[in-house]
């Protein structure tokens, strides 16, 4: 059911006969303030966003020796001699045999698929396939710095920027002139207008060869498209991903009832900030009490049953608004709560809140407090970190540096009409509501969640010492958690390989013989090392670590590799004794599950815990300091405690490697 609602405030009407035309026959607008290609792109490229796309290499498969090398250098800190000979022994036998055969198939597999990487579609299926729910599990979060003006961090100006800028984002990759993502290994020679000018000649099956050239690595960019009009649709079995790139409206969340206006015109030009911002701001004035059946809770359900809610609410009449839900552009929402200072607090707001204000599907939803916080929940299957920061960034840059809508125009708007979606909730979808928000609340109340910004030393510092930041910060969370409970457990870092074609990510163990080691030399006083002893195994840990990493990034470690022979091998119903080794389901529970989107536009990001007796953490390294967001679950392993001895492992190495 859509209701229109108005604001009472004067309407401001504006014509224009003009029209601007520009290449490939990009958008149209039809209203004088917004007729012109500065508004309506955040960037022109020369070189078109998907040009390097053709030509992008493929993500390699591992030689079957060297994953099941790596594998077995990864298990040695983690298991006993006598539970590393029975490993070792099942990857022996594994190497010669069923292996070759599997090795043997997913080779012929990749090559019949040339268009993708071999570990697309297992990856996806493995997010598709998970009954878990979203929230914690899996949907990770990032907060935006504060604008210098304060003024800009009112709630209806935020938004209102935040929208605006989205959609410039949105319009420079839909009409393909936004900058293609390139990591350049010498900005000085690559980030040049000599650069754009020579690669955009360069035919795009062969464009990434040119800019190899110049030491430049274009970027899988396959996923963005699916950061708008997409949404994950709950089914039995297996979840789908719904993408809708014909709707023009944003669907707003305010006190748990949803609301939908269009954000592009007829003609797919952005609508003006002032036009935008009416429509926002009905809706914050709109006085209703809190929805007392908050349909957004339900996508904090276990998949499985989700889809049998949506099931039961189509049934009833609810068709439409669900269809509304699912193609908007993305997900606003606004919360009335005020935050205040309080770190811990606003780490929970943005990575699960109460669940009744929120559409947890969505691919992501933007969600400014009342006073004034930004940032975003993301859902993780459709794609990586890499995608999202881009975004994210460019639209931190594009509302701080030129925001289109000022604090002084909050009382100059025109007046808008705005959707009111209503659901047709029957009893049995009001008991399914209650209940789940019930049990969420029990859920998110076991949860725990603490955050360090350790500001005595950060990246400059790291590399001044001649150790990689991201060494320092993996060995630090080794040794905290040693120095808790005095062993080594699993450990995923998350790297792109997004260098490749459909590349998704790949695992770094950081867990490593160098870093027990040095855990072990650090908390045993006994063996009374010197701290130039000790500050030679950090060294040694580092140059490890800076290998794993390499590997990683070039598509060479173990984890995808193995990932897709054993899905291979599960075809078959014949799972070899490598898979059936409990030292391979132990180290695929990770204790420590991390992950690093670090950028001076972020204040905080992270996740929940992967595992029920685990930590998530998202950590940050910036120039002069290093932050970690720690989430766990009580009863199992305590972040807070976690914090303070991570604390001492940071004073611990620094304190070493000044020595």
């Amino acid at each position: 059911m859509f209701v229109l609602i108005k604001s009472g405030l004067p309407k401001l009407t504006i014509r224009s006969h003009g029209r601007v035309t520009i290449t490939r026959q990009l958008a149209r607008s039809t209203i004088a303030s917004r007729d012109n290609l500065e508004y309506q792109y955040m960037q022109m490229s020369k070189i078109p966003t998907m040009h390097f796309q053709a030509s992008l290499p493929r993500l390699p498969i591992p030689k079957l020796e060297d994953t099941c090398r790596r594998y077995l250098n990864a298990q040695k800190p983690l298991l006993t001699d006598e539970e590393f000979r029975n490993t070792s022994s099942n990857v022996s036998k594994f190497l010669i045999g069923e292996g070759q055969s599997l090795q043997k198939q997913l080779i012929q597999l990749n090559a019949k698929n040339s268009h993708t990487s071999y570990i697309s579609e297992p990856w996806f299926d493995m997010y598709l396939c998970d009954r878990k729910p979203l929230p914690i599990n899996y949907n990770p979060f990032l907060i935006y710095t504060p604008e210098s003006d304060a003024k800009y961090d009112s709630q209806l100006v935020k938004a209102t920027n935040l929208v605006v800028s989205s959609l410039r984002f949105l319009k420079s990759l839909n009409d393909n002139v936004l900058e293609p993502e390139v990591f350049h290994m010498r900005p000085d020679k690559s980030d040049t207008e000599l650069f754009r000018n020579v690669t955009r000649l360069i035919p795009s099956r062969f464009s990434w060869y040119g800019a190899y050239l110049f030491k430049a690595f274009p970027l899988d960019m396959s996923q963005y498209k699916n950061l708008f009009n997409t949404t994950r649709l709950p089914r039995l079995e297996k979840d789908e991903i719904s993408y809708n790139p014909s709707a023009k409206h944003l669907i707003v969340l305010r006190k748990g009832h949803f609301y939908a206006f269009d954000v592009l015109d007829a003609n797919n030009s952005i609508r003006s900030p002032k036009e935008i911002a009416a429509c926002l701001k009905v809706v914050l004035e709109d006085d209703r009490p809190p929805n007392k059946h908050p349909v957004g809770i339900l996508t904090t359900m276990d998949r499985d049953q989700w889809a049998r809610a949506r099931s039961h609410l189509i049934k009833t009449g609810n068709r439409e608004v669900l269809k509304k839900i699912d193609s908007a552009v993305f997900a606003m929402i606004l919360d009335d709560e005020i935050i205040g200072t309080d770190n811990n607090n606003l780490i929970r707001a943005y990575l699960h809140k109460d669940g009744t204000n929120r559409w947890f599907d969505k691919s992501f939803s933007l969600i400014v407090s009342k006073d004034g916080y930004g940032g975003i929940n993301f859902e993780h299957s459709w794609g990586d970190g890499v995608a999202v920061l881009r975004y994210f960034q460019d639209v931190k840059a594009d509302i701080s540096k030129k925001p289109r809508f000022h604090p002084d125009e909050v009382n100059e708007l025109p007046r808008e009409n705005v959707e009111r979606l209503e659901f047709l909730i029957d009893a049995k979808s009001q008991s399914i509501i209650d209940q789940q928000r019930s049990t969420y609340q029990k859920w998110i109340d076991r949860l725990c969640v603490d955050h360090i910004i350790y500001k005595q030393f950060g990246k400059e510092e790291c590399k001044k010492l001649g150790v990689s930041p991201d060494a320092v910060m993996q060995l630090a969370f080794q040794l905290a958690l040693y120095n808790l409970e005095g062993k080594m457990v699993p450990t995923y870092e998350s790297c792109s390989t997004a260098a490749y074609k459909h590349g998704r990510t790949e695992t770094i163990r950081s867990c490593t013989l160098e870093t027990k080691a040095i855990c072990v030399a650090m908390t045993q006083k006994q063996l009374e090392l010197s701290k130039s002893e000790l500050k030679k195994m950090i060294h040694d840990c580092s140059k490890a670590h800076n290998v794993l990493t390499r590997e990683a990034v070039m598509g060479q470690g173990f984890d995808r590799h193995l990932f897709a022979l054993k899905k291979i091998s599960e075809k078959s119903n014949s799972q070899p004794a490598i898979f059936r080794d409990s030292a391979y389901e132990v180290l695929n529970r990770n204790v420590l599950s991390t992950s690093t989107l670090s950028s001076p536009v972020v204040t905080a990001g992270g996740f929940g815990p992967v595992i029920p007796d685990g930590y998530g953490i998202g950590y940050m390294i910036q120039d002069k300091s290093l932050g970690a967001v720690v989430t766990s679950y009580e009863g199992k392993r305590n972040a807070s405690k976690y914090i303070q001895t991570l604390e001492q492992a940071f004073k611990s190495i620094h304190d070493v490697l000044h020595a």
